[in-house]
């Protein structure tokens, strides 16, 4: 199978099992941090803990665990300020998602940003970066629409509970196929001439 489909799969399938365990936070247990606040950090830290033993097979060369995890914890940690800032401060206009939108478009060019530096600026960044956001936003919003369109109808002979904690997931589940997908073809992109 050629590199760049294969990372991009290991990418997606691998993140996608962090971001569900990140999202049973918010499904299952949201008001164990005390705040709003309080789960956005506990979230990051499943994604910030989690991510280096699902994705570090996505680097070449030695000690992939070690040099994964220096690259991704400021750039995931980056990622997730520059979102939660978005989310916070900007107050949307009736019937636009400008927060999401900003939080995602700056929030993966950082995340980008900080992935090329560590990997010694290869050819490619802006192309590899509009790929990670596109990819990344596209199932963040698909992950919305299951969420909200799963609440909207229900599950038939599940309580509101059961529904809610399905619909959570399968956001997670959405988000983190398309941001592994992202993650794995800038990574796979930067390292495809590389040994």
């Amino acid at each position: 199978m050629n590199f760049l489909i294969r990372s991009t799969l290991h990418g997606s399938l691998g993140f996608a099992a962090v971001s569900v365990a990140a999202y049973s936070i918010w499904a299952f247990a949201p008001r164990v941090a005390g705040s709003e606040i309080g789960m956005y950090a506990l979230i990051a830290l499943v994604y910030l803990g989690g991510a280096g033993l699902a994705l570090c097979g996505l680097l070449k060369g030695e000690n992939k665990l070690g040099r994964f995890y220096r690259m991704f914890l400021p750039a995931f940690f980056g990622y997730a300020l520059i979102w939660s800032l978005a989310w916070f401060l900007i107050k949307d206009p009736p019937g636009m998602k400008l927060r999401e939108w900003t939080g995602a478009a700056a929030g993966t060019l950082f995340f980008s940003w900080v992935c090329w530096i560590a990997l010694k600026k290869p050819v490619g960044f802006w192309g590899a970066a509009l790929v990670l956001f596109a990819l990344h936003t596209l199932g963040y919003f698909v992950g919305g629409k299951w969420m909200y369109g799963v609440l909207g109808t229900g599950i038939e002979g599940w309580t509101k509970p059961q529904v809610a904690m399905v619909a959570k997931l399968g956001w997670g589940l959405f988000h983190g196929l398309g941001f592994g997908a992202g993650i794995g073809f800038m990574l796979g992109w930067w390292q495809r001439g590389t040994r």
